[in-house]
């Protein structure tokens, strides 16, 4: 199915507090923050119900991310977090794929992260609490 075909969607933002979120009708209707297994537990009963050719699971990728920036400590550290995250990522990408659900694995960039809570609330509406991950997995998904 074509991208644009896509009715549902699922945004993830992997790592040790993982940000899901999920749109449907133009509007997002979960915006949560989970652990990895709590999440994962969460996609299969958000898509439980829902054509699987219609729904597409977006997975922030920090494998396709080449670059940091920083003083030496910090871009060690910032590494470190990345090699954890990674991990993540292949766990999702296995459970997505044990699932037989649509993904897409996008690189950081392309998102717009580390959006503070007014401006979210601003751009996507959402007035419910938020934390910076699950604010990460809504900017996945909001333009599609």
């Amino acid at each position: 199915m074509a991208r644009n075909q896509y009715k549902y969607f699922i945004g993830i933002d992997p790592g040790t507090k993982t940000g899901l979120a999920a749109k449907s009708g133009g509007k997002l209707k979960v915006v949560e923050g989970h652990t990895i297994l709590t999440a994962m537990e969460r996609v299969k009963e958000l898509a439980q119900d829902l054509p699987k050719d219609e729904l597409l699971i977006v997975v922030e990728d920090p494998n396709k991310r080449k670059w940091f920036s920083g003083s030496e400590e910090e871009v060690q550290a910032k590494r470190q977090g990345v090699g954890s995250v990674k991990r993540d990522v292949s766990v999702w990408k296995e459970f997505l794929e044990r699932q037989g659900l649509n993904f897409e694995m996008v690189h950081p960039i392309k998102n717009g992260t580390k959006l503070k809570s007014g401006v979210f609330k601003s751009i996507t509406g959402w007035t419910g609490r938020t934390n910076e991950h699950s604010r990460d997995a809504s900017m996945l998904i909001f333009g599609r």
